[in-house]
């Protein structure tokens, strides 16, 4: 089967004339290091700062009746990017370096650098949704190879305290609100286009979904909770 991508959704099988001709290796994301020496001390201590984004390339062509402008739309973007060599998980990615469409033209080929943040998603189900009867918790599996900082949709009245195996992470006021949803990745509570920081109290910085099964449980009156980016890999 022919290499591809999906940008936003969009397969690059679609676009006419357009080729992938090579696609990078699927790899593990640089930890990002602070590294210290210090006089009179053998070695040095490193300081893990966390994953960093980094560069994939692929190797482009033209052939048959393409059309340039269509190509050139087509890589005028961000967004989420799924790869042929792992069609079941998307990376968020920007194009960000120059592309070389004159070489394109000519030579027919060229080469394109996507510029990927280092955790990657499941293209097939990465959202559940949970109706509330009369549970106060409920049991989520994070299934990939690294915690995951979820988004969560709170639909619920009144005060709710929100905890996670056990400790309390956040105090809830729903206020005239119907539902709420934390970001706890980018660290915002929103309702559409509103902000609602001030409703939410608490440590998202703490709110991780471990490898495995996780519980998140309440007091307080919720209806439904959706979670969405429960699983990530690197």
């Amino acid at each position: 089967m022919r290499n591809y991508i999906i940008l936003n959704g969009i397969s690059s099988l679609t676009i006419s004339g357009l080729l992938i001709q090579s696609l990078s290796p699927i790899s593990k994301p640089r930890i990002r290091t602070q590294i210290e020496e210090i006089d009179g001390r053998d070695g040095d201590i490193i300081t893990p700062l966390g994953y960093g984004a980094y560069d994939k390339e692929i190797s482009i062509g033209l052939y048959g009746n393409f059309d340039i402008d269509e190509v050139i739309k087509y890589f005028d973007s961000k967004g989420t990017i799924i790869f042929s060599n792992e069609p079941d998980k998307y990376y968020n990615y920007e194009i960000i370096e120059q592309i070389d469409f004159e070489r394109l033209i000519r030579f027919r080929t060229a080469n394109v650098k996507i510029h990927v943040q280092p955790f990657k998603y499941s293209a097939e189900d990465n959202q559940k949704v949970f109706n509330i009867t009369d549970e106060t918790s409920i049991q989520i599996r994070n299934v990939g190879n690294i915690y995951s900082r979820p988004v969560l949709t709170i639909t619920g009245t009144g005060t709710i305290d929100l905890y996670l195996n056990d400790i309390q992470l956040f105090a809830i006021n729903m206020g005239s609100y119907t539902s709420i949803t934390i970001d706890t990745n980018n660290m915002n509570a929103y309702n559409g286009s509103i902000l609602l920081n001030r409703l939410v109290t608490g440590s998202y910085d703490n709110f991780k979904l471990n490898v495995g099964n996780n519980t998140i449980s309440w007091s307080g009156t919720i209806t439904q909770i959706e979670i969405d980016n429960y699983s990530r890999w690197i």
